[in-house]
């Protein structure tokens, strides 16, 4: 029953949401037409449902060839390859938006694990990759408000971003996320969409460990930075 819910739910979410932010989406989509190298939407691989690849959506917020430049598909702050009005839509989020239609056509929901570029996902470890993937990758989730500032953290870190992502937040990330799978219902996505909405009012919040009961602790190396 959850799982028709949820679907019944990514539907409904995912129309309204465009009918309800045609405003925004609009004055956006001619802003990057008019702005940095002309593309309005960005489509990258990303492991998906039982680990499958899919296209994800997104606006266009750094240079196209991007991922063969230096930092490849790790991004940190002040990223020199961001676009000027690629800088704001990733720092609110609205870089996103473009999943909805993920949602719609059914390969991704509202709410799930965050979906990996390949490199990144092979950080993960060997358990994680056999679970993390059992639920369809979302929109936002446990591991989106954790790390909602991710890029800030890599930034300051003094090991190789891709080494410090391997070594500390990978491993974190993948506790989180398979958190998520076994906990999983209705009132725990509720939780974590209200969550998303509030971390980006309250970045510095941790409400959700208050919130979410049995969470995984951050390591102290994670919490230093």
């Amino acid at each position: 029953m959850y799982h028709l819910i949820k679907r019944l739910f990514d539907i409904i979410a995912s129309l309204s949401a465009l009918v309800v932010l045609f405003p925004l989406l609009g004055p956006i989509m001619i802003g990057l037409k008019l702005t940095g190298e002309g593309h309005i939407f960005y489509f990258q691989k990303r492991i998906g449902y039982k680990n499958q690849p899919f296209d994800i959506w997104k606006f266009a917020t750094m240079l196209l060839d991007s991922p063969n430049m230096k930092g490849g598909y790790i991004t940190l702050r002040d990223d020199p390859r961001v676009t000027p009005m690629g800088g704001f839509l990733r720092k609110t989020k609205i870089n996103e938006l473009p999943q909805i239609f993920n949602v719609l056509i059914g390969t991704m929901s509202v709410v799930g694990p965050r979906p990996l570029a390949q490199v990144t996902y092979d950080t993960y470890p060997s358990e994680a990759k056999e679970k993390v993937y059992n639920r369809k990758p979302g929109i936002t989730g446990i591991g989106s408000i954790i790390f909602r500032d991710e890029e800030r953290m890599m930034s300051a870190a003094t090991e190789e971003p891709l080494e410090f992502y391997k070594n500390h937040i990978a491993p974190y990330k993948a506790a989180l996320e398979i958190w998520y799978g076994v906990n999983a219902s209705t009132v725990i996505d509720f939780k974590i969409i209200v969550l998303t909405v509030w971390v980006i009012i309250f970045p510095k919040s941790n409400l959700q460990y208050q919130w979410l009961k049995g969470l995984p602790e951050m390591p102290q190396t994670l919490k230093e930075k």
